[in-house]
């Protein structure tokens, strides 16, 4: 008997855990909630708080070994796979020359190499109707120096998921990815701790509420990409019309002024 399973990697905060939350409250013929991430004891407070079935799996998805224990979860329990929500990712702002070496790498394989090897593993446990939502960023929209690494691994998961949603739209798979702005999450204020970002940037920030609730709904939609808020759908339209050189110009005056 199959078993109709949603998973969410970085369940056990921010954006991952929030989509937990909201879906919990909806999709009744889900059987079990697969929450992954590396923190057991923020996994089981957040499975004690949900009304489905859930089924925990703290584990670093960087390490092969996990995404193999995740595919084989999937082969043993005959899972289908009817959504696959990739929240798991840091960021770290400042100097790429004076950051921690082993940090900017770790972002391209958690980021990069994680998201793409557990979506390869559980495509084949997808079936018509299931959604992926990949977590990108409105840094996808263009370089950024002082946030380079990120940004980078960020327009990989963007234009990786733009051309994923098209192979796969004939098997009735739909792929969105979400690209918000600052969201009032740990995250943001663990990659501030190694540098800072444009003031303005605070001004645009967003709950992780919006940003999920959003999401579900342009997934729902088959709506490639979820941008978030009014200023950042116009900074995406302003990165479509104007050379790159010139917004990082302005970005980089905004800055010496502190704006």
């Amino acid at each position: 008997m199959n078993m109709d399973v949603i998973i969410i990697t970085g369940a056990s905060s921010g954006i991952g855990r929030e989509f937990a939350r909201q879906m919990d409250g909806h999709f009744h013929r889900t059987d079990e909630f697969w929450l992954v991430a590396r923190s057991r004891d923020r996994l089981e407070e957040l499975a004690g708080t949900m009304r489905h079935r859930t089924r925990i799996f703290a584990m670093d998805i960087t390490e092969e070994e996990s995404l193999e224990a995740l595919e084989e979860a999937a082969f043993r329990h005959n899972a289908v796979v009817r959504m696959l929500i990739n929240c798991a990712g840091y960021g770290i702002m400042g100097s790429f020359c004076e950051q921690d070496r082993g940090l900017e790498t770790g972002m391209i394989r958690l980021n990069c190499e994680a998201l793409t090897g557990l979506t390869h593993r559980l495509i084949p446990y997808m079936r018509w109707g299931s959604r992926i939502i990949q977590m990108a960023s409105s840094a996808a929209f263009l370089p950024q120096p002082g946030f380079a690494v990120y940004a980078a691994t960020k327009s990989y998961v963007l234009s990786f998921s733009r051309a994923l949603g098209e192979e796969l739209k004939k098997a009735g798979i739909y792929v969105t990815s979400v690209c918000p702005g600052p969201v009032d999450t740990p995250f943001f204020h663990i990659a501030e701790a190694t540098g800072s970002t444009l003031s303005v940037k605070k001004y645009t920030m967003v709950d992780a509420s919006r940003v999920v609730a959003l999401a579900l709904r342009d997934s729902y939609r088959k709506r490639p990409v979820s941008v978030c808020s009014v200023p950042i759908q116009a900074f995406w339209a302003l990165t479509k019309l104007a050379p790159h050189s010139a917004i990082l110009y302005v970005m980089e005056q905004m800055k010496k002024k502190g704006l």
